[in-house]
Protein backbone atom coordinates (compact mmCIF):
# COMPACT_ATOMS: atom_id res chain seq x y z
CA UNK A 1 0.00 0.00 0.00
CA UNK A 2 1.47 3.41 -0.81
CA UNK A 3 0.45 4.82 1.89
CA UNK A 4 2.16 3.36 4.21
CA UNK A 5 5.26 4.28 2.37
CA UNK A 6 7.91 6.34 3.89
CA UNK A 7 7.46 10.03 2.20
CA UNK A 8 11.14 10.10 1.66
CA UNK A 9 10.79 6.73 -0.87
CA UNK A 10 8.07 8.24 -2.33
CA UNK A 11 9.55 11.74 -2.74
CA UNK A 12 12.88 9.31 -4.28
CA UNK A 13 10.67 7.12 -7.31
CA UNK A 14 8.34 11.06 -7.98
CA UNK A 15 11.90 12.53 -8.57
CA UNK A 16 14.01 9.73 -10.40
CA UNK A 17 10.65 9.43 -12.76
CA UNK A 18 10.57 13.26 -13.32
CA UNK A 19 14.36 13.10 -14.22
CA UNK A 20 14.07 9.99 -16.51
CA UNK A 21 11.19 11.06 -18.11
CA UNK A 22 12.76 14.62 -19.19
CA UNK A 23 15.75 12.80 -20.05
CA UNK A 24 14.29 10.54 -22.84
CA UNK A 25 11.84 13.57 -23.67
CA UNK A 26 15.07 15.57 -24.43
CA UNK A 27 16.82 12.33 -26.21
CA UNK A 28 13.86 12.13 -27.91
CA UNK A 29 14.29 16.27 -29.55
CA UNK A 30 18.03 15.49 -29.63
CA UNK A 31 17.83 12.45 -31.74
CA UNK A 32 15.49 13.56 -34.38
CA UNK A 33 17.22 16.84 -34.95
CA UNK A 34 20.52 15.06 -34.80
CA UNK A 35 19.26 12.61 -37.66
CA UNK A 36 17.55 15.03 -39.32
CA UNK A 37 20.85 17.46 -39.92
CA UNK A 38 22.60 14.65 -40.26
CA UNK A 39 25.37 14.52 -37.87
CA UNK A 40 25.08 10.43 -37.09
CA UNK A 41 28.06 9.20 -37.48
CA UNK A 42 27.76 5.74 -36.12
CA UNK A 43 24.61 4.73 -36.21
CA UNK A 44 24.54 1.40 -34.55
CA UNK A 45 26.67 3.04 -31.25
CA UNK A 46 23.92 5.72 -31.57
CA UNK A 47 20.90 3.47 -31.47
CA UNK A 48 22.68 1.40 -28.83
CA UNK A 49 22.56 4.72 -26.61
CA UNK A 50 19.23 5.70 -27.20
CA UNK A 51 17.90 1.92 -26.55
CA UNK A 52 19.91 2.79 -23.09
CA UNK A 53 18.40 6.13 -22.14
CA UNK A 54 14.76 4.66 -23.07
CA UNK A 55 15.24 1.22 -21.61
CA UNK A 56 16.08 3.23 -18.11
CA UNK A 57 13.03 5.09 -18.62
CA UNK A 58 11.03 2.27 -18.84
CA UNK A 59 12.63 0.77 -15.87
CA UNK A 60 11.79 3.55 -13.60
CA UNK A 61 8.11 3.73 -14.94
CA UNK A 62 7.25 0.32 -14.61
CA UNK A 63 9.32 -0.19 -11.27
CA UNK A 64 6.33 -0.09 -8.12
CA UNK A 65 7.37 2.39 -6.22
CA UNK A 66 7.89 0.39 -2.61
CA UNK A 67 10.57 -1.51 -5.06
CA UNK A 68 13.25 1.51 -5.74
CA UNK A 69 16.07 1.12 -3.92
CA UNK A 70 19.04 2.97 -2.97
CA UNK A 71 20.84 1.01 -6.13
CA UNK A 72 18.44 1.83 -8.50
CA UNK A 73 18.57 5.22 -7.81
CA UNK A 74 22.35 4.71 -7.94
CA UNK A 75 22.65 2.99 -11.58
CA UNK A 76 19.76 4.65 -13.20
CA UNK A 77 21.81 8.07 -13.53
CA UNK A 78 25.42 6.05 -14.02
CA UNK A 79 23.27 4.63 -17.00
CA UNK A 80 22.25 7.32 -18.63
CA UNK A 81 25.92 9.11 -17.92
CA UNK A 82 27.79 6.10 -20.13
CA UNK A 83 24.59 6.34 -22.71
CA UNK A 84 25.11 9.71 -23.05
CA UNK A 85 28.33 9.71 -23.81
CA UNK A 86 27.87 7.26 -26.09
CA UNK A 87 25.56 8.96 -28.33
CA UNK A 88 28.53 11.58 -27.75
CA UNK A 89 30.61 9.45 -29.59
CA UNK A 90 28.01 8.34 -32.11
CA UNK A 91 27.43 12.36 -32.88
CA UNK A 92 30.54 14.20 -31.74
CA UNK A 93 29.21 16.62 -33.66
CA UNK A 94 25.27 17.31 -32.41
CA UNK A 95 26.05 18.99 -28.98
CA UNK A 96 24.55 15.43 -27.09
CA UNK A 97 26.95 16.12 -24.53
CA UNK A 98 24.49 18.54 -22.85
CA UNK A 99 21.86 15.70 -21.63
CA UNK A 100 24.10 15.49 -19.13
CA UNK A 101 23.05 18.13 -17.34
CA UNK A 102 19.62 15.70 -16.52
CA UNK A 103 21.45 12.66 -14.80
CA UNK A 104 24.03 15.48 -13.04
CA UNK A 105 21.01 17.61 -11.72
CA UNK A 106 19.59 14.37 -10.49
CA UNK A 107 22.89 12.84 -9.13
CA UNK A 108 23.97 16.11 -7.18
CA UNK A 109 20.82 16.38 -5.57
CA UNK A 110 20.10 12.73 -4.41
CA UNK A 111 23.61 11.95 -3.15
CA UNK A 112 25.25 15.29 -2.47
CA UNK A 113 29.20 16.39 -3.02
CA UNK A 114 30.34 12.43 -3.41
CA UNK A 115 27.84 12.24 -6.07
CA UNK A 116 28.91 15.68 -7.61
CA UNK A 117 32.60 14.79 -7.47
CA UNK A 118 31.53 11.58 -9.10
CA UNK A 119 30.04 12.95 -12.15
CA UNK A 120 32.18 15.05 -12.80
CA UNK A 121 34.90 13.18 -13.10
CA UNK A 122 33.03 10.56 -15.45
CA UNK A 123 32.00 13.34 -17.63
CA UNK A 124 35.87 14.78 -17.72
CA UNK A 125 37.20 11.08 -18.48
CA UNK A 126 34.54 10.46 -21.10
CA UNK A 127 35.21 13.59 -22.49
CA UNK A 128 39.15 13.33 -22.58
CA UNK A 129 38.84 10.15 -24.03
CA UNK A 130 36.65 10.96 -26.72
CA UNK A 131 39.43 13.66 -27.57
CA UNK A 132 42.54 11.80 -27.68
CA UNK A 133 40.58 9.19 -29.81
CA UNK A 134 39.66 12.30 -32.19
CA UNK A 135 43.32 13.99 -31.50
CA UNK A 136 41.32 17.08 -31.16
CA UNK A 137 41.19 19.07 -27.95
CA UNK A 138 38.38 21.84 -28.15
CA UNK A 139 37.00 24.45 -25.25
CA UNK A 140 34.02 22.11 -24.64
CA UNK A 141 36.15 19.43 -23.17
CA UNK A 142 37.03 21.51 -20.46
CA UNK A 143 33.78 23.75 -19.95
CA UNK A 144 31.47 21.00 -20.71
CA UNK A 145 32.65 19.02 -17.82
CA UNK A 146 33.16 22.33 -15.32
CA UNK A 147 29.00 23.28 -16.59
CA UNK A 148 28.07 19.80 -15.61
CA UNK A 149 29.64 19.73 -12.05
CA UNK A 150 28.73 23.55 -11.43
CA UNK A 151 24.90 22.13 -12.37
CA UNK A 152 25.44 19.37 -10.61
CA UNK A 153 27.01 21.17 -7.31
CA UNK A 154 23.76 23.86 -7.65
CA UNK A 155 21.38 20.97 -7.66
CA UNK A 156 22.90 20.02 -4.19
CA UNK A 157 22.81 22.87 -2.21
CA UNK A 158 19.05 23.35 -3.68
CA UNK A 159 18.30 20.09 -2.21
CA UNK A 160 19.90 20.65 0.70
CA UNK A 161 18.15 24.04 1.80
CA UNK A 162 14.81 21.91 0.20
CA UNK A 163 15.41 19.44 2.41
CA UNK A 164 16.23 21.61 5.09
CA UNK A 165 12.81 23.33 4.52
CA UNK A 166 11.06 20.57 4.60
CA UNK A 167 12.29 19.13 7.39
CA UNK A 168 11.27 22.70 9.28
CA UNK A 169 8.01 22.55 7.89
CA UNK A 170 7.25 19.19 8.98
CA UNK A 171 8.42 19.72 12.57
CA UNK A 172 6.14 22.56 12.25
CA UNK A 173 3.33 20.80 11.12
CA UNK A 174 4.00 18.78 14.08
CA UNK A 175 4.06 20.97 16.64
CA UNK A 176 1.04 22.42 15.24
CA UNK A 177 -0.99 18.64 15.20
CA UNK A 178 -0.39 18.67 18.89
CA UNK A 179 -0.64 22.27 19.36
CA UNK A 180 -4.21 21.15 17.46
CA UNK A 181 -4.37 18.18 19.89
CA UNK A 182 -3.98 20.08 22.98
CA UNK A 183 -6.53 22.66 22.50
CA UNK A 184 -8.73 20.10 21.35
CA UNK A 185 -8.31 18.32 24.96
CA UNK A 186 -8.65 21.45 26.67
CA UNK A 187 -11.82 22.54 24.90
CA UNK A 188 -12.69 19.23 25.98
CA UNK A 189 -11.60 19.71 29.50
CA UNK A 190 -13.50 23.12 29.41
CA UNK A 191 -16.56 21.90 27.69
CA UNK A 192 -16.68 19.07 30.92
CA UNK A 193 -16.13 21.85 33.85
CA UNK A 194 -18.46 23.90 32.64
CA UNK A 195 -21.38 21.10 31.72
CA UNK A 196 -20.36 19.84 35.45
CA UNK A 197 -21.02 23.04 37.67
CA UNK A 198 -24.68 24.17 38.59
CA UNK A 199 -24.90 28.22 36.99
CA UNK A 200 -25.35 29.29 33.45
CA UNK A 201 -22.57 30.41 31.57
CA UNK A 202 -23.26 32.02 28.18
CA UNK A 203 -20.70 33.54 25.86
CA UNK A 204 -21.75 36.45 24.23
CA UNK A 205 -19.73 37.72 20.82
CA UNK A 206 -19.23 41.66 20.41
CA UNK A 207 -22.28 41.62 17.60
CA UNK A 208 -24.02 39.91 20.33
CA UNK A 209 -24.04 36.24 18.96
CA UNK A 210 -24.15 33.47 21.86
CA UNK A 211 -21.23 30.84 20.89
CA UNK A 212 -21.23 29.41 23.76
CA UNK A 213 -24.07 27.58 26.47
CA UNK A 214 -23.61 24.98 29.40
CA UNK A 215 -26.09 22.31 30.21
CA UNK A 216 -26.78 24.41 33.42
CA UNK A 217 -28.14 27.61 31.56
CA UNK A 218 -30.46 25.25 28.87
CA UNK A 219 -31.77 23.62 32.72
CA UNK A 220 -32.32 27.27 34.06
CA UNK A 221 -33.25 28.99 31.12
CA UNK A 222 -35.90 26.18 30.43
CA UNK A 223 -38.23 27.92 29.29
CA UNK A 224 -35.86 30.17 28.14
CA UNK A 225 -36.16 33.31 30.64
CA UNK A 226 -34.13 35.62 28.07
CA UNK A 227 -36.51 36.94 25.71
CA UNK A 228 -37.10 34.38 23.19
CA UNK A 229 -40.71 32.76 22.49
CA UNK A 230 -42.17 31.09 24.94
CA UNK A 231 -40.98 32.79 27.61
CA UNK A 232 -42.22 33.72 30.95
CA UNK A 233 -42.63 36.84 32.72
CA UNK A 234 -39.49 38.78 34.21
CA UNK A 235 -39.76 40.92 37.47
CA UNK A 236 -37.30 43.06 39.18
CA UNK A 237 -35.65 42.12 42.99
CA UNK A 238 -38.88 42.96 44.52
CA UNK A 239 -41.01 40.08 42.86
CA UNK A 240 -43.37 42.93 41.41
CA UNK A 241 -41.91 45.08 39.01
CA UNK A 242 -42.47 43.77 35.81
CA UNK A 243 -39.73 44.05 33.29
CA UNK A 244 -40.13 44.24 29.55
CA UNK A 245 -37.81 42.29 27.41
CA UNK A 246 -35.89 44.57 26.13
CA UNK A 247 -34.42 45.54 30.09
CA UNK A 248 -34.07 41.51 30.71
CA UNK A 249 -30.23 40.36 31.91
CA UNK A 250 -29.26 39.04 28.39
CA UNK A 251 -30.71 41.06 26.49
CA UNK A 252 -28.61 44.43 28.53
CA UNK A 253 -25.57 41.82 28.26
CA UNK A 254 -26.05 41.50 24.11
CA UNK A 255 -26.33 45.05 23.97
CA UNK A 256 -22.68 45.33 25.98
CA UNK A 257 -23.96 46.52 28.93
CA UNK A 258 -21.83 44.97 31.82
CA UNK A 259 -23.65 44.65 35.44
CA UNK A 260 -22.81 42.52 38.98
CA UNK A 261 -25.53 40.07 41.19
CA UNK A 262 -28.73 41.12 39.75
CA UNK A 263 -31.79 39.28 40.91
CA UNK A 264 -34.52 38.86 38.54
CA UNK A 265 -37.75 36.56 39.10
CA UNK A 266 -39.22 34.44 36.36
CA UNK A 267 -42.89 33.25 36.62
CA UNK A 268 -46.18 35.27 37.66
CA UNK A 269 -46.56 35.68 41.74
CA UNK A 270 -48.05 32.95 42.93
CA UNK A 271 -46.89 30.40 40.43
CA UNK A 272 -44.17 28.34 40.15
CA UNK A 273 -41.17 30.83 40.07
CA UNK A 274 -37.62 30.85 39.55
CA UNK A 275 -35.29 33.20 41.23
CA UNK A 276 -31.92 34.10 39.03
CA UNK A 277 -28.94 36.12 40.04
CA UNK A 278 -27.28 37.15 37.12
CA UNK A 279 -23.83 38.91 36.39
CA UNK A 280 -22.11 40.31 32.40
CA UNK A 281 -18.34 41.17 32.61
CA UNK A 282 -16.37 41.80 29.76
CA UNK A 283 -14.25 39.28 28.49
CA UNK A 284 -10.62 40.63 28.63
CA UNK A 285 -8.51 40.95 25.08
CA UNK A 286 -4.94 41.78 23.35
CA UNK A 287 -4.39 44.87 22.08
CA UNK A 288 -7.83 46.72 23.47
CA UNK A 289 -9.55 43.70 21.40
CA UNK A 290 -13.26 43.78 22.03
CA UNK A 291 -13.88 39.79 22.62
CA UNK A 292 -16.99 39.87 23.91
CA UNK A 293 -18.80 39.10 27.64
CA UNK A 294 -19.98 36.07 29.57
CA UNK A 295 -23.14 36.28 31.28
CA UNK A 296 -23.37 33.84 34.28
CA UNK A 297 -26.65 33.09 36.14
CA UNK A 298 -27.24 31.17 39.46
CA UNK A 299 -30.24 29.73 40.56
CA UNK A 300 -31.27 31.21 43.71
CA UNK A 301 -34.76 30.52 44.31
CA UNK A 302 -34.35 28.27 47.67
CA UNK A 303 -32.37 30.97 49.18
CA UNK A 304 -34.19 33.85 48.55
CA UNK A 305 -37.59 31.85 49.48
CA UNK A 306 -35.47 31.13 52.88
CA UNK A 307 -35.00 34.73 53.18
CA UNK A 308 -38.19 35.84 52.73
CA UNK A 309 -39.49 33.08 54.71
CA UNK A 310 -37.45 34.29 57.73
CA UNK A 311 -37.94 38.08 57.32
CA UNK A 312 -41.97 37.56 56.96
CA UNK A 313 -41.57 35.59 60.19
CA UNK A 314 -39.52 38.16 62.23
CA UNK A 315 -42.16 41.02 60.92
CA UNK A 316 -45.03 38.72 61.91
CA UNK A 317 -43.68 38.36 65.18
CA UNK A 318 -42.45 41.64 65.84
CA UNK A 319 -46.19 42.59 64.96
CA UNK A 320 -47.40 40.66 67.75
CA UNK A 321 -45.07 41.50 70.23
CA UNK A 322 -45.59 45.31 69.95
CA UNK A 323 -49.17 45.64 70.92
CA UNK A 324 -48.92 43.49 73.91
CA UNK A 325 -45.66 45.60 74.56
CA UNK A 326 -47.50 48.64 74.26
CA UNK A 327 -50.50 47.38 76.64
CA UNK A 328 -47.56 46.98 79.51
CA UNK A 329 -45.72 49.93 78.81
CA UNK A 330 -49.08 52.04 79.30
CA UNK A 331 -50.33 50.22 82.25
CA UNK A 332 -46.59 50.11 84.00
CA UNK A 333 -46.94 53.82 82.99
CA UNK A 334 -50.32 54.29 85.15
CA UNK A 335 -48.92 52.20 88.08
CA UNK A 336 -45.85 54.44 88.42
CA UNK A 337 -48.05 57.84 88.90
CA UNK A 338 -49.60 56.08 91.56
CA UNK A 339 -48.32 58.37 94.69
CA UNK A 340 -49.09 55.63 96.95
CA UNK A 341 -46.37 53.33 95.65
CA UNK A 342 -43.45 52.34 98.30
CA UNK A 343 -39.85 53.12 97.30
CA UNK A 344 -39.20 49.20 96.79
CA UNK A 345 -42.23 48.44 94.59
CA UNK A 346 -41.45 51.71 92.75
CA UNK A 347 -38.25 50.70 91.82
CA UNK A 348 -38.85 47.01 90.56
CA UNK A 349 -41.84 49.23 88.09
CA UNK A 350 -38.83 51.35 87.26
CA UNK A 351 -36.90 48.28 86.06
CA UNK A 352 -39.65 46.38 84.29
CA UNK A 353 -40.78 49.74 82.13
CA UNK A 354 -36.99 50.19 81.25
CA UNK A 355 -36.71 46.26 80.20
CA UNK A 356 -40.46 47.05 78.07
CA UNK A 357 -39.13 50.26 76.79
CA UNK A 358 -35.81 48.62 75.32
CA UNK A 359 -37.75 45.33 74.20
CA UNK A 360 -40.23 47.97 72.15
CA UNK A 361 -37.34 49.73 70.35
CA UNK A 362 -35.67 46.20 69.35
CA UNK A 363 -38.87 45.77 67.83
CA UNK A 364 -39.30 48.72 65.99
CA UNK A 365 -35.86 48.22 64.65
CA UNK A 366 -36.58 44.51 63.08
CA UNK A 367 -39.79 46.27 61.93
CA UNK A 368 -37.87 49.01 60.48
CA UNK A 369 -34.92 46.84 59.29
CA UNK A 370 -38.02 44.63 57.91
CA UNK A 371 -38.88 47.41 55.87
CA UNK A 372 -36.20 48.49 54.85
CA UNK A 373 -34.62 44.58 53.73
CA UNK A 374 -33.60 44.27 49.76
CA UNK A 375 -35.97 41.79 50.03
CA UNK A 376 -38.83 43.50 51.14
CA UNK A 377 -40.40 47.39 50.06
CA UNK A 378 -37.89 50.30 50.18
CA UNK A 379 -38.86 53.08 52.79
CA UNK A 380 -41.72 55.02 51.98
CA UNK A 381 -39.69 58.75 52.63
CA UNK A 382 -42.36 61.46 52.75
CA UNK A 383 -39.74 64.43 51.89
CA UNK A 384 -40.73 67.57 52.15
CA UNK A 385 -39.39 71.25 53.15
CA UNK A 386 -37.90 71.24 56.79
CA UNK A 387 -35.68 72.56 59.07
CA UNK A 388 -33.00 69.58 59.88
CA UNK A 389 -31.28 71.67 62.22
CA UNK A 390 -34.32 71.65 64.64
CA UNK A 391 -34.93 68.22 64.06
CA UNK A 392 -31.63 67.87 65.38
CA UNK A 393 -32.51 69.47 68.44
CA UNK A 394 -35.39 68.24 68.99
CA UNK A 395 -33.15 64.79 69.15
CA UNK A 396 -30.38 66.64 71.21
CA UNK A 397 -33.16 67.71 73.76
CA UNK A 398 -34.12 64.42 73.77
CA UNK A 399 -31.49 62.60 74.37
CA UNK A 400 -30.31 65.23 76.82
CA UNK A 401 -31.53 63.73 80.02
CA UNK A 402 -30.22 59.64 79.24
CA UNK A 403 -26.81 61.19 78.29
CA UNK A 404 -27.35 63.15 82.17
CA UNK A 405 -27.84 60.30 83.94
CA UNK A 406 -24.33 58.78 82.31
CA UNK A 407 -22.50 61.88 82.68
CA UNK A 408 -21.91 62.78 79.50
CA UNK A 409 -22.25 65.98 77.64
CA UNK A 410 -23.79 66.89 74.54
CA UNK A 411 -22.23 70.33 72.85
CA UNK A 412 -25.05 71.00 69.99
CA UNK A 413 -23.55 74.85 69.73
CA UNK A 414 -22.38 73.98 66.08
CA UNK A 415 -26.43 73.30 65.29
CA UNK A 416 -28.53 76.33 64.36
CA UNK A 417 -31.12 76.72 61.10
CA UNK A 418 -30.41 74.27 58.07
CA UNK A 419 -33.13 74.13 55.38
CA UNK A 420 -33.56 70.86 53.46
CA UNK A 421 -36.19 68.52 51.89
CA UNK A 422 -36.07 65.18 54.16
CA UNK A 423 -38.54 62.93 55.23
CA UNK A 424 -38.27 64.62 58.72
CA UNK A 425 -39.48 61.78 60.72
CA UNK A 426 -36.84 59.25 59.29
CA UNK A 427 -34.36 62.02 59.75
CA UNK A 428 -35.31 62.27 63.67
CA UNK A 429 -34.95 58.18 63.90
CA UNK A 430 -31.52 58.71 62.10
CA UNK A 431 -30.16 60.89 64.65
CA UNK A 432 -31.55 59.42 67.47
CA UNK A 433 -29.37 56.43 66.70
CA UNK A 434 -26.51 58.17 66.55
CA UNK A 435 -26.77 60.31 69.20
CA UNK A 436 -28.04 57.00 71.23
CA UNK A 437 -24.50 55.01 70.28
CA UNK A 438 -22.56 58.24 70.95
CA UNK A 439 -24.39 57.90 74.79
CA UNK A 440 -24.13 54.66 75.07
CA UNK A 441 -20.79 53.41 74.05
CA UNK A 442 -19.04 56.37 75.26
CA UNK A 443 -17.29 56.76 78.81
CA UNK A 444 -18.61 58.56 81.75
CA UNK A 445 -17.84 62.34 81.57
CA UNK A 446 -16.77 62.45 77.94
CA UNK A 447 -18.72 64.78 75.70
CA UNK A 448 -20.72 64.47 72.09
CA UNK A 449 -20.60 67.10 69.64
CA UNK A 450 -23.17 67.70 66.87
CA UNK A 451 -23.53 69.94 63.68
CA UNK A 452 -24.82 70.33 60.64
CA UNK A 453 -23.96 72.94 57.71
CA UNK A 454 -25.24 72.74 53.92
CA UNK A 455 -22.84 73.68 51.33
CA UNK A 456 -22.27 73.27 47.51
CA UNK A 457 -25.93 71.47 47.63
CA UNK A 458 -25.26 68.92 50.41
CA UNK A 459 -26.56 68.90 53.95
CA UNK A 460 -23.73 67.27 56.24
CA UNK A 461 -24.68 66.51 59.55
CA UNK A 462 -21.91 65.16 62.28
CA UNK A 463 -21.93 63.13 65.40
CA UNK A 464 -18.58 62.92 67.19
CA UNK A 465 -17.77 61.53 70.48
CA UNK A 466 -14.56 61.23 72.62
CA UNK A 467 -15.07 57.56 73.67
CA UNK A 468 -12.95 54.66 73.02
CA UNK A 469 -13.44 54.60 69.21
CA UNK A 470 -13.83 51.70 67.02
CA UNK A 471 -11.27 49.12 65.64
CA UNK A 472 -10.11 49.26 61.72
CA UNK A 473 -11.40 45.54 61.49
CA UNK A 474 -14.86 46.63 63.13
CA UNK A 475 -15.33 49.93 60.97
CA UNK A 476 -16.14 48.06 57.98
CA UNK A 477 -19.10 46.39 60.12
CA UNK A 478 -20.58 48.56 61.52
CA UNK A 479 -23.19 49.15 59.35
CA UNK A 480 -24.04 45.48 59.29
CA UNK A 481 -27.25 44.01 60.30
CA UNK A 482 -26.77 42.70 63.86
CA UNK A 483 -23.14 43.51 64.06
CA UNK A 484 -21.63 44.07 67.33
CA UNK A 485 -18.28 44.75 68.04
CA UNK A 486 -16.40 41.77 70.49
CA UNK A 487 -15.41 44.79 72.44
CA UNK A 488 -19.45 45.84 73.12
CA UNK A 489 -20.88 41.67 73.03
CA UNK A 490 -19.97 41.01 76.43
CA UNK A 491 -20.67 44.25 78.13
CA UNK A 492 -23.83 45.47 80.01
CA UNK A 493 -24.85 47.79 77.32
CA UNK A 494 -27.36 46.53 75.49
CA UNK A 495 -28.10 46.85 71.87
CA UNK A 496 -29.51 45.01 68.86
CA UNK A 497 -27.08 45.83 66.37
CA UNK A 498 -29.42 47.32 63.62
CA UNK A 499 -29.26 51.07 64.45
CA UNK A 500 -27.00 51.83 62.50
CA UNK A 501 -27.65 49.76 59.55
CA UNK A 502 -30.82 51.15 59.69
CA UNK A 503 -29.82 54.94 59.54
CA UNK A 504 -27.47 54.04 56.81
CA UNK A 505 -30.73 52.35 54.68
CA UNK A 506 -32.65 55.70 55.63
CA UNK A 507 -29.73 58.27 54.32
CA UNK A 508 -29.59 56.17 51.38
CA UNK A 509 -32.99 56.51 50.47
CA UNK A 510 -32.43 60.18 50.45
CA UNK A 511 -30.03 59.39 47.77
CA UNK A 512 -27.34 60.01 50.42
CA UNK A 513 -24.91 58.07 52.65
CA UNK A 514 -23.44 58.06 56.60
CA UNK A 515 -19.52 57.10 56.91
CA UNK A 516 -17.39 56.67 59.83
CA UNK A 517 -14.13 57.88 60.83
CA UNK A 518 -12.34 56.26 64.03
CA UNK A 519 -9.25 56.02 66.00
CA UNK A 520 -8.98 53.40 68.75
CA UNK A 521 -8.89 55.75 71.95
CA UNK A 522 -9.24 58.84 70.18
CA UNK A 523 -13.25 58.55 69.46
CA UNK A 524 -15.61 58.00 66.38
CA UNK A 525 -16.95 60.39 64.45
CA UNK A 526 -20.29 59.19 62.33
CA UNK A 527 -21.16 61.58 59.10
CA UNK A 528 -24.24 61.85 57.07
CA UNK A 529 -24.25 63.93 53.83
CA UNK A 530 -27.99 64.41 52.13
CA UNK A 531 -27.74 65.59 48.49
CA UNK A 532 -30.00 68.73 47.96
CA UNK A 533 -31.56 70.03 44.61
CA UNK A 534 -30.41 73.69 44.61
CA UNK A 535 -32.92 76.26 43.50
Amino acid sequence: MSGSLPSEQLGLHRNLLVSQLLLASATVLATAVTVWVGHVDDVTLFVIGAAMIFCSAAVIVLTPRDRVSSWVAACTPAVDVLAIGILREAAPAAGIGLLWAFPAIWIGSVFGIPGVVAVTVSVTVIMTHQAFDAQQIAASTLALPFAISALAAMAHFAARRTRAQRSLLEKQAAELRRSVERARRQEDLVTQVLDAVDFGVIRITPGGELVVSNEAHARLQAPDPWGSSPSPAAFARDGITPIPSEATPLARARAGEVFEGELVWYGMPGEDRRALNVTARRLPGRDDDEVGSVVVSRDVTAEEQALRAREDLVASVSHELRTPLTSIIGYLELALDDTALNAATRDQLEIAERNATRLRELVADILAMSAASRHGVDFALRPAAADVGEIIAAAVTSAAQHASAHGIRIDASGVGPCPGVVDAHRMRQVVDNLLSNAVKYNTRGGAVAVTVERADGTITISVADDGPGISANDQGRVFDRFFRADAVRGSSVHGSGLGLSISRDIARAHGGDITVRSEPGQGTVFTVRLPQREG
